[in-house]
């Protein structure tokens, strides 16, 4: 008799929207290095942003990556990622990853009022 592959809590595979929301938190997990602060900020992964009334169309060039939720009543800052726009953007998991940095290092400037680069002194090597 043969037994499993790989034990019950090991996925034998893993979603692209899992892999998407690994990609996040390693992305996290370094800024998290230099800015401890971040364990106060909520980090989503959605799938595609929202129109949000009349008027409000982006086209492919337009539409966003991220975006943010400033913290109010009591709820922490939010930053969010939309993962098919990165994923529509990228070839590869390097890229997709090098992208996704790139993202979440932009809107944790926005909510902490930074710049990308006093951020990430990396940010817009490449």
């Amino acid at each position: 008799m043969r037994g499993p592959i790989a034990p019950p809590q090991v996925p034998l595979a893993a979603s692209r929207s899992d892999v998407f929301a690994d990609l996040v938190q390693d992305s996290v997990e370094r800024l998290e290095r230099r800015w401890p602060q971040l364990a106060d900020i909520d980090f989503l992964v959605l799938e595609v942003p929202r129109l949000d009334g009349p008027g409000q169309e982006w086209n492919d060039e337009a539409v966003p990556l991220g975006g943010t939720v400033p913290s109010r009543e009591g709820r922490p800052a939010r930053v969010i990622v939309y993962r098919r726009p990165v994923e529509i953007r990228t070839k590869g998991r390097d890229e997709r990853a090098a992208l996704v940095h790139e993202v979440v290092v932009e809107q944790v400037a926005e909510v902490l009022g930074l710049t990308p680069e006093t951020v990430d002194p990396r940010y817009g090597e490449d």
